[in-house]
């Protein structure tokens, strides 16, 4: 069965462009031009990805993620347009995992979808590494793709959940932004002004109910980069 995936944009040439490109890669699309339509679409049925344009009247896309965010972890992409920093930022805080800015090239919009996609797949599939990680009270299954944290489960997306499983499996050595942002979006052009990084850990620490100041787990080595400690 082919991954389905849902494109919303109230301009009908770009989301229709999105999917025309998407189906040429015998990917099933469902187009929604408005947040409304997106709310009640996924509740129907729910797609393998998301990709939801921010400024979109009505319901903006930065509501529809927290919508999706209260029951659901597959990956949401956000388009943007040019300038539209802070909404980035917003957007990555309320749990999407990567954000496309207008005007975009198409297969550069391709390659992130794949990339998200190839993720989730890697969460239902035992490779040779250590499927279990545990750090503490931590514990992260990375074949089911579950996360708990003092017995208690944690919803992560699927980019949190990697960044997460990239420090546990460090045991202790620092990761800077840099390699953490490649190891995830692998050959992506990197900006030291890229705040990508910072906002998933941020975001990470929430749910986690950790503290920058006194952090039990995600530890910040100023300049150098993010830690878990070995425990």
């Amino acid at each position: 069965m082919h991954e389905r995936i849902l494109v919303a944009d109230d301009e009908p040439d770009i989301a229709d462009l999105v999917c025309l490109y998407l189906q040429n890669e015998n990917y099933e699309t469902r187009v929604c031009y408005s947040g409304q339509e997106v709310l009640e679409e996924v509740r129907r049925e729910k797609p393998d990805l998301a990709i939801l344009d921010i400024m979109m009247p009505g319901v903006s896309g930065l509501t529809v993620c927290r919508e999706i965010r209260k029951k659901d972890t597959y990956p949401v992409i956000f388009l943007t347009a040019k300038g539209e920093e802070i909404d980035k930022i917003n957007g990555l805080a309320l749990g999407a995992d990567d954000y496309i800015t207008k005007p975009f090239r198409p297969l550069e919009m391709v390659a992130r979808v794949k990339a998200q996609l190839r993720r989730c797949k890697k969460y239902n599939c035992t490779g040779q590494e250590e499927d279990l990680l545990v750090r503490g009270g931590l514990t992260l299954n990375v074949r089911t793709h579950q996360c708990t944290l003092g017995g208690k489960n944690l919803k992560l997306t699927p980019t949190e959940f990697s960044v997460l499983e990239i420090l546990c499996r460090k045991k202790g050595s620092v990761v800077s932004s840099e390699e953490l942002f490649h190891a995830i979006w692998k050959d992506e052009y990197y900006s030291r002004k890229n705040n990508t990084i910072t906002v998933h850990i941020r975001h990470l620490r929430e749910k986690m109910g950790d503290s920058i100041d006194h952090p039990r787990y995600i530890k910040t080595v100023w300049g150098c980069g993010y830690k878990i400690e070995e425990q």
